[in-house]
């Protein structure tokens, strides 16, 4: 990790507001197992102080949530585009009703199961980015279109757009598609330009398909490091996605849906003549990888949206010099890079390599931890990380006010 960057991120941390604070040993702990029974009781432990939680925990700041929320919704609003944000990113249905209610049109999806859940919770409009190729998946993505009409599913193949076609029209029903345009990093996506077209004009063709447009997703801009550098490689890398949306519009096929983007380019897609809508997913939460890629107005840390999620850690070994040991390893925090950061701290860094147990290591700090005591981490990368708790603790001024279940946890077919 940039020592600079580093630094920098610590003290935006510092001065967002973060702090920490000496927890008596004997305090108690609520287990995520007691918080669900208070949950089913009616109480939700609402009011509980966060340092009551048992640790690990997973919390999200409901100021800072909200704040980021508003903060995208504004900006694309003033940008003539919509929301659109990924719902992979916090796995629950209550944060994605927050953002629809704060004017997002929909939702996407990673995962035909993650839609699964996110419509059996009450949410309609629904997108899934990844092509469903197996006959098991289409069954089941057929199955969910004609119960959810908001439904969209993506394609980026002709042999796919067959077997969708075959299976809508087993179905009864009309399936939503959007052609998926590659980006160049060859991940998915089809080709732009007259294979995009092609393949568009055959959906179009199709009498248990309806094409919506396209999406575009360029995942290898959102974390470079400079907004300049982001900028112009987003704009280059949207610009034949663009371009294949005129030719379907000159062509006379329905271009209402060009959908792509993310956290690292939200204020820049927009840019591309004809994109509809940003799917940022980060943003609600922040984390160490996108707090170190520079933002419009600060080159050394992206600003732009509060670092919300933490993870709530306890010290269990303090008795060697310049170093402590923590309750929260990979199994709580992933071994995604930059390590997650001590949140409100100066001079230490966090590592989670091993299993079951974090390492904080002091390099001039702005304090040292006692066993028992508790502190927070900035998460290094929010989406995984989600994906290894089964609820998430809304704090606001230090008490509990939300217990959100993960629904679709695990939700990875």
């Amino acid at each position: 990790m940039n020592t600079s960057v580093s630094v920098s991120r610590r003290k935006f941390l510092m001065g967002g507001g973060a702090t920490l604070m000496w927890i008596p040993s004997g305090v108690k702990g609520y287990t995520s197992h007691e918080m669900r029974k208070m949950e089913s009781g009616g109480g939700l432990g609402i009011g509980v102080s966060k340092w009551e939680l048992d640790t690990p925990a997973l919390l999200v700041d409901l100021d800072k949530l909200d704040r980021n929320i508003q903060s995208l919704q504004a900006m694309v609003t003033k940008n003539g585009i919509a929301s659109r944000p990924h719902a992979k990113t916090h796995k629950c249905p209550e944060i994605a009703k927050l953002q629809l209610a704060t004017g997002s049109i929909g939702i996407c999806v990673a995962k035909l199961s993650e839609a699964e859940v996110m419509f059996s919770h009450g949410i309609e409009e629904i997108l899934l980015t990844t092509s469903n190729v197996t006959a098991p998946k289409i069954l089941r993505a057929m199955a969910l279109r004609k119960s959810c009409k908001g439904f969209i599913q993506a394609v980026d193949t002709v042999r796919n757009a067959e077997d969708l076609a075959e299976a809508a029209r087993e179905a009864g029903i009309v399936a939503d598609v959007v052609v998926d345009v590659d980006s160049s990093s060859h991940r998915t996506g089809i080709t732009p330009g007259k294979p995009a077209l092609e393949l568009a004009q055959i959906v179009d063709k199709s009498p248990s398909l309806r094409l919506r447009g396209i999406l575009c997703y360029d995942g290898g801009s959102q974390h470079m490091h400079g907004f300049s550098k982001r900028r112009e490689q987003t704009l280059g890398r949207l610009a034949a996605a663009g371009e294949t949306a005129k030719m379907m519009d000159r062509s006379g096929l329905t271009t209402e849906i060009f959908s792509g983007g993310g956290t690292g380019t939200y204020n820049i897609d927009h840019e591309t003549p004809g994109f509809t809508d940003v799917q940022a997913g980060s943003y609600i939460f922040m984390d160490a990888q996108y707090l170190a890629i520079g933002g419009a107005n600060n080159d050394e840390t992206y600003s732009d949206f509060q670092p919300s999620l933490t993870i709530m850690t306890t010290v269990l070994n303090a008795q060697y010099p310049g170093r402590a040991t923590t309750d929260a390893g990979a199994k709580s925090c992933t071994i995604n890079k930059p390590w997650p950061i001590v949140s409100g701290e100066a001079g230490m860094s966090y590592t989670a390599g091993s299993d079951e147990f974090g390492t904080i290591r002091y390099e001039n700090a702005s304090r040292v931890y006692d066993v028992g005591e508790k502190l927070e981490l900035v998460v290094s990368h929010c989406d995984p990380v989600v994906n290894l708790y089964d609820q998430i603790y809304g704090i606001r001024n230090d008490k509990v006010e939300k217990v959100w279940p993960i629904a679709a946890r695990g939700s990875s077919i």
